[in-house]
């Protein structure tokens, strides 16, 4: 049996590497554009911040071992042409036309299957400028390696980069030092757009600000200036322009589908190669994953595009499964995206908040902070998780998380929720693990799912950090109760003339300093004693009561956003 692979970064491999386990006769051919194969792109940032020392280390294996041709020939039995160019397929005789990009010759190579994992191309913006040197995509190592390198040698004292998505935000980050300072230009008006809803990415917002970062939200990139010796100089925006002297272009991906198109395979709606459950394109013998390929949303049911290196390689395993005869179905996706910035661990599974209600469900959120493990132990950090689901049945339908504490492990017990069409209900009755380093008595994904269902019964009402910002813009009269303690409310101060201070061991001595005309919303710095202060005061008569929604941890990160206005 002959299986040749296009493309030799992170599916390929994993093809190759499960079908020599499953079928040691077969004869395994794996083509590769680049000089490089099976190396760790998502660490490319990690390698610009010094996190990685040397660039080899993305190309090793646990052992030690280079994952170059030879270590496949040895290890695998698979042959790799690297610099080698797949440039036609002819699915009739089945075969693929190759040319070697080093010598020019061209040649045929036969299968028996055929594997596209070609992978995803960057997107490059045609801006005026685009040409001008120290302007460079974050999708290779040579790239990792030429930035990583003018940083060092201290070739430039100010960066650019275009695009807040991950990859955008976490090369960011790896730029960023005493040395380097960074704007970061977005023409969304949040930063990680198609991640975070804006109520969470706020908190990543008011983070990197913190840090430095001069900040472009809702500013498209109109062109790129350069110096007399052709380097980039200036990134011109809508609204202004940035004087600079490196550029990083972090707009997104398109899948790699040129090859498919030729041989006639069907390309679906997302623009990535449409398979079937067994990862088979339109022609039987001819598979596609990772990068290159569509997907299925479990959620929605529908089509969808979300490129990561766990999804490519869990498609290599089904890809030679399928071909050794196993039959195996690859299943829907979450969409479980995470990464790591400026100390925050932040991720997303399911559907955001805007996008289940575009799509017509009865959508119900809530925002809870808490500690990912007891405030005794040493070592503890807050977590604030969103839970988005349908009102009616408490489904879950999509969770974001973001901290400084552990809110990944919490996220990844979310995806399961989400795979299994679990409620919030089923979240709440889970039997998680407990001891002071890890968790609090009730975990904090548990208080979440309790919050929520708390909205859900309407015990008492609530509002969002965004909510509250907009009614403090708009100037309407509320009365705001502050129920934390005084050591609390100097470092982190509401301020206005409606403004009332009442610790929550204080409240039932002196409820009646609030007056009962108008609404009233109760405040802490996690939500939790606002949210027994809310029900207090309702039993006590008081009708508009409703408690802040993540407490003071969430409102802080929106001062950026207060410096016009103060609670009046």
């Amino acid at each position: 049996m002959k299986v040749v692979i296009i493309g030799g970064v992170a599916a390929g491999p994993k093809v190759a590497a499960r079908l020599r386990r499953l079928s040691i006769e077969a004869e395994i051919t794996i083509i590769e554009k680049g000089k490089l194969v099976s190396y760790g792109s998502c660490g490319l940032p990690f390698y610009v911040g010094n996190s990685v020392p040397e660039i080899d280390d993305l190309l090793k294996t646990t052992a030690g071992l280079i994952r170059d041709p030879q270590f496949f020939k040895d290890q695998k039995g698979v042959n790799i042409l690297t610099e080698t160019e797949a440039i036609a397929i002819d699915r009739r005789h089945k075969n693929v036309k190759l040319r070697d990009l080093t010598t020019g010759e061209e040649r045929e190579l036969d299968y028996d299957y055929l594997v596209l994992a070609t992978g995803a191309t960057e997107v490059v913006p045609p801006l005026p400028g685009i040409e001008a040197k120290n302007v460079y995509t974050l999708h290779h190592p040579d790239a990792a390696v030429q930035i990583r390198s003018l940083i060092r040698e201290k070739k430039i004292k100010h960066a650019t980069v275009i695009g807040a998505g991950l990859i955008g935000i976490e090369t960011t980050d790896a730029i960023l030092s005493r040395q380097t300072k960074v704007a970061l230009c977005e023409s969304q008006s949040t930063v990680l757009p198609k991640l975070l809803d804006p109520d969470m990415a706020i908190l990543l917002e008011s983070r990197m600000r913190d840090r430095g970062i001069d900040l472009h939200l809702g500013s498209p990139v109109k062109a790129l200036k350069k110096d007399d010796e052709n380097n980039v100089n200036r990134v011109v925006l809508e609204n202004g322009e940035v004087e600079t002297e490196l550029v990083v272009i972090a707009v997104g991906v398109r899948p790699e589908v040129s090859l498919a198109r030729q041989a006639g395979l069907t390309i679906g709606v997302t623009g990535g190669i449409q398979v079937n459950q067994y990862l088979q394109t339109d022609d039987p013998y001819i598979f596609a994953g990772g990068d290159c390929a569509e997907q299925i949303h479990h959620v929605t049911g529908g089509k969808a595009y979300v490129p990561l290196a766990s999804t490519a390689n869990k498609q290599g395993r089904v890809i030679a499964d399928n071909i050794a005869g196993r039959k195996t179905e690859f299943p829907a996706i979450c969409g479980t995206s995470v990464l790591q910035a400026f100390d925050l661990n932040i991720g997303r599974t399911g559907l955001g908040e805007l996008e289940a209600r575009q799509l017509g469900y009865d959508v119900m959120t809530s925002l809870s902070t808490g500690l990912d493990a007891t405030h005794y132990y040493p070592v503890h950090d807050s977590v604030t998780i969103k839970l988005i689901a349908e009102e009616s049945t408490g489904r879950l339908l999509g969770a974001q998380v973001c901290g400084q504490g552990e809110s990944i492990k919490r996220l990844d017990v979310l995806a399961t929720i989400l795979h299994f069409n679990g409620t919030v209900s089923d979240i709440s009755n889970l039997d998680l693990g407990y001891a002071p380093p890890f968790a609090t008595a009730i975990d904090v994904l548990i208080h979440a799912a309790n919050t929520f269902e708390n909205k859900q019964l309407g015990l008492v009402k609530t509002i969002t950090p965004l909510e509250l910002l907009e009614r403090v813009k708009q100037g309407e009269q509320f009365h705001l109760v502050d129920v934390r303690e005084d050591e609390e409310v100097k470092a982190t101060p509401f301020t206005g003339s409606n403004l009332r201070e009442i610790p929550l061991g204080e409240l039932r001595n002196r409820y009646q300093e609030i007056p009962k005309g108008g609404d009233v919303i109760s405040v802490c710095q996690l939500g939790i004693r606002s949210y027994e202060a809310a029900c207090f005061l309702k039993e006590k008569g008081f009708k508009d009561v409703s408690f802040l929604e993540g407490g003071m941890s969430i409102w802080e990160a929106l001062r950026y956003q207060l410096l016009e206005y103060i609670v009046q």
